[in-house]
């Protein structure tokens, strides 16, 4: 079945939406005696350049119609895309078909149609290529016999070797743009039906994820220097992590992004004037203050040392006077923000290494799941984004937190989402006095909660105490009273709840449980 090893170009037919670049190849195909057939702009446009070009009408004898639904949806056509070298020319020339050796096709831009604002369905609709994925997937199955561009990118080494071949094309070639044209095709499937099912599916778990992924850049390495990585975004871009405005510094890193999105996302679960320190990927101080600078001067108070060359978020604009005491105060990596003024970004350009970045929305949309490759497969699950209040809270202990208290219980909750289980907070004044993060045993969490605020200098005493997990024996809260804990939040869920409970009423501790726990492995 294969074909020649080498493909003489003859004839072409092609359909574009996207023009770049296409001068100069049709330019090239024209000087080298290459027919060229195309359809509606695409022939308009090669005849603005003056070259001759025949309409894919008058090889079907058929107009475009329906308002250019249907022109290349046509035997004559396919026949000539299709047809294997040595096994169909009979009937090719039983049925007066062209042979088309070159078919250069992009498609309408669904894409870009759907990132517009207010882009209504119909319009949508009309931007879903029919013709145009045929002819690519029925040209890629036929590279033994033909040649497929898709990709303007391509056309400049395709002209350079059709130059030093005698207008022919390799297999090779032919094949790894075959293949090209299929990821091609299957992205633009997988991108439509993304946009209709998010319109009908209401499962946030659905059967099948074609994910639609696009690579947009390339990073220097992954977790470590031996990991290739790169960074791969959905059809959709909204306002994001992803496409946020670099005013400085070096591109992000694999582990930047990790610990700029945990920051990002922490900090965007506050109202008031906040501030997050995240380092490998773990919140090392948290706080809401008077002002961001108030918020970050308590952020950091929680563990200086391990603020150190960390990532820090702050959800309110950054202006002069927070930027110098931020500088002057620690070595940073990235710096996130909704905005900064022009006088901040002057003296932040003081200290070239930091990666300043502004996001405009900094309202938290959760994703509609997250996904977790595993040997053989994938895990998916919803986003964690559930919240809850004070009207939520299970009352379980003699003693009952109060008003202010209850504003530091559901600060920590918030906060303990973000940090790895198992998570202990301390927590006093909406700041973290201590942060226990990634221990087999819950009761080690706490100890490291406790060590972090010693070696602060913070006192634990009348603070609140977070665990993103239940208690499974009463240690814990043993702990937490010679702390000088005065309130827990908890799920709740364990066997020896009861247990619990009665060490809590022991210790005089109010406790709290709020039935939702928040696991990050």
């Amino acid at each position: 079945m294969a074909g020649d090893e080498r493909l003489k170009i003859k004839n072409a037919l092609i359909s574009v939406s996207d023009k770049s670049g296409l001068e100069e190849l049709v330019t090239f195909l024209a000087q080298n005696n290459v027919s060229i057939f195309s359809t509606g702009g695409t022939a308009k446009f090669i005849e603005s350049l003056g070259i001759n070009v025949t309409r894919v009408s008058e090889i079907t004898s058929f107009p475009e119609i329906m308002d250019g639904r249907v022109k290349t949806l046509n035997p004559l056509i396919y026949g000539g895309i299709l047809n294997r070298s040595g096994i169909d020319d009979h009937v090719q020339k039983e049925h007066g078909m062209i042979n088309l050796d070159l078919m250069v096709i992009n498609l309408y831009p669904f894409e870009e149609t759907i990132s517009g604002s207010n882009v209504s369905e119909v319009d949508a609709i009309e931007n879903i290529d029919i013709g145009g994925p045929s002819m690519i997937r029925a040209s890629a199955k036929n590279f033994y016999n033909k040649a497929i561009l898709t990709d303007p990118d391509d056309y400049e080494s395709f002209i350079s070797e059709l130059q030093n071949n005698d207008c022919s094309i390799s297999e090779e070639t032919r094949r790894n743009l075959a293949v090209k044209a299929f990821k091609r095709t299957a992205m633009y499937d997988s991108i439509i039906h993304s946009y209709f099912s998010e319109k009908i599916d209401k499962e946030s778990i659905p059967e099948e994820i074609p994910l639609g992924l696009k690579k947009i850049s390339s990073l220097r390495y992954g977790e470590n220097p031996h990991q290739k990585a790169g960074l791969y975004v959905s059809h959709k871009q909204r306002d994001s992590l992803t496409n946020a405005k670099i005013h400085q510094g070096k591109e992000l890193s694999y582990n930047n992004f990790l610990d700029a999105n945990t920051a990002m996302n922490c900090v965007m679960e506050f109202d008031d004037p906040a501030c997050v320190i995240v380092k490998h990927v773990n919140p090392c101080g948290v706080a809401i203050g008077a002002d961001i600078k108030n918020a970050y001067e308590k952020s950091f108070e929680t563990d200086p040392e391990s603020a150190f060359g960390g990532v820090i978020a702050v959800n309110d604009s950054v202006d002069e006077t927070f930027a110098s005491a931020l500088i002057e105060n620690q070595f940073v990596e990235v710096l996130i923000a909704p905005n900064f003024s022009k006088d901040a970004l002057n003296v932040l350009k003081e200290k070239k290494n930091v990666r300043v970045i502004s996001k405009k929305n900094f309202k938290k949309i959760p994703m509609p799941f997250s996904i977790q490759a595993i040997d053989g497969g994938f895990l998916v699950q919803e986003d964690d984004w559930k919240i809850i209040d004070k009207d939520n809270l299970e009352y379980v202990t003699e003693r009952k937190p109060t008003d202010d208290q209850i504003i530091d219980l559901l600060f920590a909750w918030k906060v303990c989402k973000y940090v790895k289980s198992n998570a202990i907070i301390f927590a006093k004044n909406q700041q973290t006095i201590g942060i226990g993060a990634g221990q087999m045993s819950r009761v080690n969490s706490a100890k490291i909660a406790s060590l972090k605020a010693t070696a602060a200098d913070l006192d634990t005493k009348d603070s609140v105490m977070a665990s993103d997990g239940f208690f499974p024996f009463s240690d814990s809260i043993k702990m937490a009273s010679d702390n000088g804990i005065s309130c827990i939040i908890q799920p709740g869920g364990s066997i020896k709840d009861n247990e619990v409970i009665e060490e809590a009423n022991k210790q005089n501790i109010a406790m709290v449980m709020t039935r939702m726990r928040h696991f990050r492995h």
